[in-house]
């Protein structure tokens, strides 16, 4: 579909808003690992969003430093913490000695909380072969869920590895890190909603879907249009919210928003009202910013998203 004719002379501009994928095409994949189902039997945890955190500074930080910043988050109350994506294997903390540290910290921080917790490991790598390499580490450790960057990866790998996720019993959380390049365009490339749909078929576990009061561009309607693409069975027709083909999954399992960027405790409320449960709320700055520190910044997120659940 988006082959050759995006190249074409006689086209000054080309873009792909949707497609409609035929039942007997989503049929020959697996989709995501697992499914928002299964992923709260795995983790025991019902009826709230889940609470994650993206460590920072996202650069620069030792193993050990690291660990203890996933630990403090996880001890104060968050369900997740996260690699960001421009972690990988630097000088200054290689993959191997991220992952053990941060092992630690959730074994530690489950202890302490008799909550299950967990930290986005990020696989990504320079070859497949590698990317499978850390994905078994983080089995062997016993993660419950792994990273990957599925723009910058590719399909073929992130496929791969959402295989692997499914036969290991690891989580799969998925970047959206460059869709910016594809799709912000309005006359240009193709929309994220096609990537949304995509991801599903490759599969993935959770996806960042954008926030709509984050710092981060997208529109209310249309985010919450791909929100529902990514969770339900089956999506109706609904221009208003730039659906344009009826979308049946074919009992598909469905996948987890993000909405990861820019947020803090005060946007709480409305992230509830627009996401609803099924998803994942993640808050770097927003936790790691509290003048009092990691934990208390963990502490107020989680205080304020029970409030707003018993508020409802």
């Amino acid at each position: 579909i988006v082959g050759n004719v995006f190249g074409f002379k006689a086209l000054r501009a080309l873009r792909l808003e949707d497609l409609r994928i035929p039942n007997s095409y989503i049929k020959t994949f697996q989709g995501p690992p697992h499914g928002i189902q299964v992923e709260r039997d795995k983790l025991n945890k019902y009826g709230r969003p889940l609470l994650g955190c993206t460590i920072k500074p996202k650069l620069g930080l030792s193993a050990k430093n690291y660990g203890r910043a996933v630990y403090e988050c996880l001890r104060g109350g968050l369900d997740f913490t996260k690699d960001d994506e421009n972690v990988n294997s630097q000088p200054f903390m290689r993959w191997r000695d991220r992952f053990l540290f941060c092992a630690e910290a959730i074994y530690k921080a489950q202890a302490e909380t008799g909550e299950i917790k967990g930290h986005y490991l990020n696989a990504t790598a320079g070859t497949c072969e590698e990317m499978m390499k850390r994905a078994a580490c983080a089995r062997e450790l016993g993660a419950p869920i792994v990273m990957h960057d599925y723009l910058t990866g590719g399909f073929t790998a992130n496929t791969t590895l959402a295989h692997y996720c499914r036969d290991n019993g690891l989580l799969l959380h998925i970047h959206r890190a460059m869709h910016a390049v594809i799709d912000r365009q309005k006359n240009h490339g193709m929309h994220f909603r096609v990537l949304a749909k995509a991801l599903r078929l490759s599969g993935g576990d959770h996806i960042h879907a954008g926030t709509v009061v984050g710092k981060l561009e997208g529109e209310r309607e249309i985010t919450l249009g791909f929100v529902d693409l990514l969770r339900d069975d089956f999506i109706e027709k609904d221009r208003s919210r730039g659906i344009y083909f009826t979308q049946d999954w074919v009992s598909l399992p469905g996948v987890l928003p993000v909405a990861s960027g820019g947020i803090h405790v005060w946007h709480m409320p409305a992230l509830t009202e627009i996401f609803g449960d099924d998803s994942v709320l993640q808050f770097g700055g927003g936790t790691l910013g509290h003048p009092w520190g990691n934990a208390p910044g963990a502490v107020a997120n989680r205080v304020a998203l029970e409030a707003c659940v018993q508020a409802r």
